[in-house]
C-alpha cells in the first residue's frame, strides 16, 4: 500500500472507530477537553445567530454579543489553553480557554466587525462565555 493510501486508511478506521465509540471526531483529534470547547462554541454561535439568548454566558460576562446577524456564517475554530501573553485585556475574567471564530458574518465587507475570538472559565456547571473578543474584516480576496 502507498504512504497516502495507508494514511487515508488509518485515518478512516479511526474515525469510524471513534464513532462507534461514541466519541466525536473532535475528541479524537482534539481530546475530550478542547471537543467541549468547539461543542460550546457551535452551540454559542447557533444560539445566538438565532436570535435567541444563549444559557452558556458566565453571570460576570463583559461579552458584546452584537447582533445575530454578526454571528451568521460564523464556525468554532482552533481550540487553546487561555494565554495571558497574548489576551492581556482578558486576563482579569480568569478565562481558561479561548476559540478562534471561523468564516465571516454574511455580507461582511472591509471594515466590517464581527466576534474573532471567545473566551470561556471551566465552572463546575461547564463552560461559561467571559468574553468576545471583535475583529475588523481589513481586505477581501
Amino acid at each position: 500500500m502507498r504512504p497516502i493510501r495507508r494514511a487515508i486508511y488509518g485515518l478512516s478506521v479511526g474515525a469510524l472507530a471513534a464513532l462507534l465509540a461514541g466519541c466525536s471526531i473532535d475528541t479524537l483529534i482534539w481530546g475530550s477537553d478542547e471537543a467541549q470547547v468547539i461543542q460550546t462554541t457551535e452551540k454559542l454561535v447557533s444560539d445566538l445567530a438565532s436570535g435567541e439568548t444563549s444559557d452558556i454566558v458566565c453571570m460576570d460576562s463583559v461579552a458584546d454579543f452584537g447582533a445575530p446577524s454578526d454571528w451568521s456564517g460564523l464556525s468554532a475554530g482552533e481550540p487553546e489553553k487561555f494565554s495571558a501573553g497574548y489576551w492581556a485585556d482578558q486576563v482579569a475574567l480568569d478565562p481558561q480557554w479561548s476559540i478562534n471564530l471561523e468564516g465571516l458574518p454574511e455580507g461582511a465587507m472591509p471594515g466590517t466587525h464581527y466576534p474573532g475570538d471567545v473566551f470561556y472559565r471551566d465552572t463546575d456547571d461547564g463552560l461559561c462565555v467571559v468574553d468576545v473578543s471583535w475583529s475588523t474584516l481589513v481586505a477581501m480576496d
